[in-house]
């Protein structure tokens, strides 16, 4: 599972590849489609998806793509739920895939993103065991 070129770009739904850099912005190209565009830095924020992390109880925080493979590998037992789910049932949910991360911190709306983000990329065949088990040996090395 590589997020390091994907971006989520404020004020613009799904999920980006990076395809180049320019001085005012960025050209993104969306995952599902493969369509390009260009995204001005004036009018949008860009946010990595390697750089997130979900604040746990111990003060720590845990990347995105743990999460994510939680959630993959928890899949078949426990799908994840809608995003438009209702805000106690999200929080159960996310309690399942992440029993320690902090109640306080995260918000409804955090766990809404992170489901969206994650059905995204599932659908777009973008996380799998394979690829989570070619990055984990990749790091090894």
């Amino acid at each position: 599972m590589k997020l390091d070129k994907l971006i989520a770009v404020s004020g613009l739904p799904g999920i980006f590849r990076m395809a180049a850099n320019r001085n005012n912005g960025l050209i993104i190209e969306d995952v599902a489609t493969g369509k390009r565009q260009f995204a001005a830095s004036r009018s949008h924020q860009f946010t990595p998806l390697e750089s997130i992390a979900i604040y746990t109880d111990d003060g720590e925080s845990i990347e995105l793509k743990h999460v994510f493979r939680n959630m993959l590998q928890q899949m078949e037992d426990n799908p994840p739920l809608e995003a438009n789910a209702p805000s106690q049932d999200l929080r159960e949910y996310f309690e399942d895939i992440l029993p320690n991360y902090d109640k306080n911190r995260v918000s409804a709306s955090d766990i809404k993103k992170v489901i969206k983000w994650f059905n995204y990329l599932n659908d777009c065949g973008l996380l799998s065991e394979e690829a989570e088990s070619a990055d984990s040996s990749e790091e090894e090395e």
